[in-house]
């Protein structure tokens, strides 16, 4: 039996020695309303930064040949987290190209508003009790980094610092798998597969999630049913049903009909059934999200398929292809982490995990059943019997948490 609305997932950075190779600022406060509305205005530009990341790194996933035809699940916060505290170490080109990849604008943000900023969010996404995000970093016992990256790593990005002998490598790849289990609440067991030899550094990012829905699913409802994966492919699924009055919105400009599924805290899960996905995956925007928030209320017979799946992805493709190339070759310039070293970036590695099922806590404010005297055949079915696209986000803010596609909920 698994938690309803439970997701985790890992980004890992390896960073090696490289065989090749090719500021930070602050500016002064004289008054403390000015230091406050600058503070907040540089959060507000990195998360709508972050929150642009989503869709392009969604798009580009989905694009990739390695994700034709199967289930996509990612944490846009994760890997922005990772990239982010990657950039503290990053120089010239590379750090240009990992600002603008990630949709800074460094003529607006320094490296230390950046890394104030997630200070700021991690610090809120963290202290909450059923969301938990973090980083890590694992250092070679012989290597020697920048003690101020060290610092902000740990000052601004909560890393936890570890140091480990990768010569070692199983259990250097052991240590890393054990912490990603423990934060993960073993939903991502094994990080690591393999450690290069030439391996100095590991960086790890995080994210956590438990949500259990405002109004939960009758199991005694749940039955099976069909899901058509495409037009010569249907499998058998655990399909969930409940009749209540629920956020649901059309949007007719794209034929897709947005499902909003409130946990019992102020994150909410948004699905998206399309007539037509191709077009809904080439225009998904965060003022799509804005505008679906704002649904009326109406009286819907949902079913949604139970399902549990897990992904895992070698981002160093997909971010080439956004424009950060430096990190992975010959002009990688990290020499904020060690000046006296020539690094570069091995691999990043992304793997996410999504279980939803019925089970969920009994709302505190009374969501009973309303008695209508409505027929039931008059009642609006939504089935969720098709692909759709999935989003978990923070009603308040719309921070994205989680992105997906799912193809087919039983693989």
């Amino acid at each position: 039996m698994f938690l309803p609305g439970f997701v985790c997932l890992s980004v890992c950075l390896s960073v090696c020695l490289g065989h090749h190779h090719e500021g930070h600022g602050s500016s002064d406060q004289t008054d403390q309303d000015t230091a406050v509305d600058s503070s907040t205005n540089t959060v507000s530009l990195v998360k709508s930064a972050n929150k642009d990341f989503t869709f392009r790194l969604y798009t580009n996933l989905a694009n990739h040949a390695d994700s034709q035809g199967k289930n996509i699940f990612f944490s846009p916060a994760s890997v922005s987290v990772a990239l982010a505290a990657l950039s503290v170490g990053a120089r010239g080109e590379t750090h240009e190209q990992l600002f603008s990849g990630l949709g800074f604008n460094s003529s607006l943000l320094t490296q230390t508003d950046v890394d104030q900023a997630f200070h700021s969010l991690l610090n809120n996404n963290g202290s909450q009790e059923d969301a938990s995000q973090g980083t890590a970093v694992f250092v070679d016992n012989k290597f020697k980094t920048q003690p101020e990256f060290l610092d902000v790593l740990k000052q601004s990005y909560f890393a936890d610092g570890f140091t480990v002998d990768f010569t070692q490598s199983t259990e250097s790849a052991n240590t890393i798998n054990k912490y990603v289990e423990e934060k993960t609440h073993g939903k991502i067991d094994k990080m690591v597969d393999s450690l290069d030899e030439s391996t100095i550094m590991y960086l790890l990012s995080y994210i956590y999630y438990k949500g259990k829905w405002a109004t939960p699913f009758d199991p005694q409802l749940t039955k099976e049913d069909m899901f058509t994966v495409d037009e010569n492919t249907q499998v058998s699924v655990q399909m969930m049903n409940m009749e209540d009055t629920f956020d649901v919105y059309y949007d007719q400009a794209i034929n897709t009909s947005v499902l909003h599924l409130p946990f019992s805290n102020s994150y909410s899960m948004l699905l998206m059934l399309p007539d037509d996905m191709a077009t809904l995956e080439s225009v998904i925007c965060p003022g799509h999200v804005t505008k679906w928030l704002k649904w009326m209320k109406s009286r819907y017979d949902i079913f949604i398929p139970k399902f549990s799946i897990k992904t895992s992805y070698s981002l160093k493709d997909v971010l080439s292809q956004m424009g950060m190339t430096d990190m992975f070759g010959d002009k990688a310039d990290l020499s904020g982490i060690s000046e006296g070293q020539k690094l570069v970036v091995s691999e990043i590695v992304h793997q996410a995990a999504l279980d939803v099922d019925e089970v969920g806590a009994t709302a505190a404010a009374a969501t009973g059943v309303q008695i209508t005297l409505m027929s039931f055949r008059h009642i609006p079915v939504l089935k969720f019997n098709r692909p759709f696209m999935v989003l978990i986000t923070e009603r308040n803010t719309e921070d994205i948490l989680f992105m997906g596609k799912i193809i087919n909920p039983t693989i």
